[in-house]
């Protein structure tokens, strides 16, 4: 495509600050076998340049079972059992990591994953921090699933629903799909020259899923189902999806531009929106209440801080690290409730450093999962 008529199919991009980039296999398998970085370092360049913009970038990389199967290619039959494909991901996640270092001074960081990680809300928790630490330490955070350990998820698209599980996890501000196809098309364009692009979707209704087809379908275009079901999960957490194909170098120098050649799947509503909804209804454990002194909870109500030990004066209920419980402090007319959000310590251990300074929490407890009780981004004030 010339850049004349590239021009007239380009639409900004969403304002965005830290994102996460899902790259398909399509994109780094080799015709050969194993890797190749032909389309890797286009997608590269782009990450760097957004790097440089004071931006934050997670990938989530497909490819470890390619280049396993480089590596012991006599192991590559068709149909082959879910253990030896997992022996190939286990043998392909170095190359994996290899081929994203060659292209970055910065440091890479390997951060394997499985639904169930995301779903064991300690081990959410843990996956969070570890990610937004990374990040702040200048380093390129590669997702992928864990392979070489899940069964039920090694399937082909599953790493696009893990990328938007992870756009939720780190609290990204729109999901990037790398494809090897333009974009969402009203029919498929490898079989009927007549099909268009579909430049922005508003709702993902039952027509627009229909677009895609089934897996296999003659309408599907390869795994575009998967990917409007990603864009549904990021959605639902407020982060807007955009899909473009990674294989032409143009499409992904304009996004460097802030430039979208390809499809923009809105979000229903904002992040802060969809995050604030989703902290104000998830249940609480029964029971599970933190009590805070007249000051914090000023604080937390007109400052938007997060919650410290030294304002704390109790933990009542029993509840774990990760999840939902109620803060709420006691005056001449009873107890009220003034916020509700995740805690990132058990009941056990929020009344052992109630009241005390942030930084003895490690003395205190022997560890130190950060110097907030609940942290303002799992935190939502409720109505007086």
């Amino acid at each position: 495509m010339s850049d004349a008529a590239l021009s007239l199919h380009l639409q900004p991009l969403p304002a965005w600050r830290r994102a996460v980039l899902k790259v398909g296999s399509s994109l780094l398998a080799a015709d050969g076998g194993g890797l190749s970085p032909r389309f890797a370092l286009g997608l590269a360049q782009f990450v760097s340049s957004s790097v440089l913009a004071g931006r934050e970038v997670v990938v989530v990389s497909s490819g470890a079972v390619a280049a396993g199967r480089a590596i012991l290619p006599r192991a590559a039959e068709a149909g082959a059992a879910i253990a030896q494909r997992q022996a190939l991901a286990a043998l392909g996640q170095a190359r994996l990591i290899e081929l994203w270092q060659r292209f970055f001074e910065r440091p890479v960081a390997q951060v394997l994953l499985t639904h169930d990680d995301l779903r064991n809300r300690r081990r959410y928790l843990n996956a969070r921090a570890t990610l937004k630490e990374l990040l702040a330490l200048g380093t390129l955070p590669v997702v992928n699933e864990n392979d070489t350990v899940s069964v039920d998820e090694l399937k082909l698209g599953d790493n696009d629903n893990l990328a938007a599980i992870v756009a939720a996890l780190i609290d990204a501000d729109v999901l990037f799909i790398a494809t090897d196809i333009d974009g969402l098309y009203d029919a498929n364009p490898r079989g009927n020259p007549q099909a268009r692009l579909v430049p922005e979707v508003a709702e993902l209704t039952a027509e627009v899923l229909a677009m895609a087809g089934g897996s296999g379908s003659a309408v599907g275009t390869g795994g575009m189902r998967t990917k409007l079901e990603a864009a549904a999960k990021a959605g639902a957490a407020g982060i807007d999806t955009v899909l473009f194909n990674g294989r032409r170098p143009e499409v992904v120098r304009e996004l460097v531009h802030d430039r979208l050649h390809g499809t923009r799947i809105r979000a229903a509503r904002s992040r802060i929106a969809a995050r604030k909804y989703w902290l104000r209804h998830a249940p609480v454990e029964r029971g599970a209440r933190i009590v805070v002194d007249a000051g914090a909870a000023a604080a937390l109500a007109a400052k938007g801080a997060s919650l410290l030990p030294g304002g704390v004066v109790a933990a009542e209920g029993e509840f774990r690290r990760g999840d939902m419980v109620e803060v709420v402090v006691r005056g001449d007319g009873g107890v009220r409730a003034v916020a509700r959000g995740i805690s990132q310590y058990s009941a056990v251990d929020v009344a052992r450093i109630a009241g005390r300074h942030s930084r003895d929490i490690e003395s205190i407890l022997g560890y130190n999962y950060g110097g907030n009780v609940i942290h303002r981004d799992d935190l939502v004030l409720l109505p007086a």
